[in-house]
């Protein structure tokens, strides 16, 4: 991770962490699971907003008047919307994506739930991403959610992440060791 990242990553999980406890105490978790996808959706439809909260150029008021009246109107929930304006107050709203996936981690930890990346070559039916969910919940012991991704790249096979652990049993990974033992042979 770079280190502008790590920063962004430092600072988005802080929010993240008052936020979330602030909504648990409040028992308001619905509210912001729904508010915190319904910036996501508006951050990847809207260049414009994208822009907005990237741009140095924009003075902190200015900055933190949309947002609100952003926020405002997409009927967010007063948790995120008092942290969106002290973020903007504060030049922090560049940490916004990085605060969404915090908060969606953060939510997944609190029901029990994980999230599996998943590459494979084709995209997966409807099938073969249950029964992968389903194998990959025994094995961890929660219940997963599927973040599927095609690459052709790997030939066949899959590479599934979960948490820290990684399972590559694509072919080109196959074909990569199979390459570097014929290597120390020869």
């Amino acid at each position: 991770m770079s280190e502008p990242a790590s920063i962004s990553a430092g600072i988005a999980a802080r929010y993240a962490t008052a936020i979330f406890e602030i909504a648990e105490e409040s028992k308001s978790l619905d509210s912001l699971e729904t508010s915190i996808n319904d910036l996501a959706t508006a951050l990847a439809d809207s260049a414009e907003l994208s822009e907005l909260i990237n741009s140095p150029v924009v003075s902190r008021d200015a900055q933190g008047a949309a947002i609100i009246a952003v926020a405002e109107k997409m009927g967010v929930d007063p948790i995120v919307r008092n942290t969106l304006a002290l973020m903007a107050e504060k030049r922090r709203l560049f940490v916004l994506p990085a605060l969404i996936d915090a908060l969606r981690a953060r939510l997944a930890e609190a029901r029990g739930e994980v999230t599996a990346e998943v590459i494979s070559a084709k995209a997966l039916t409807k099938t073969q991403s249950e029964k992968l969910a389903k194998t990959l919940a025994e094995r961890v012991g929660k219940k997963v959610t599927i973040n599927a991704s095609v690459d052709a790249s790997i030939i066949g096979g899959l590479v599934v992440k979960v948490g820290s652990k990684m399972i590559d049993s694509s072919i080109r990974s196959k074909l990569n060791s199979l390459q570097n033992a014929m290597k120390e042979v020869g």
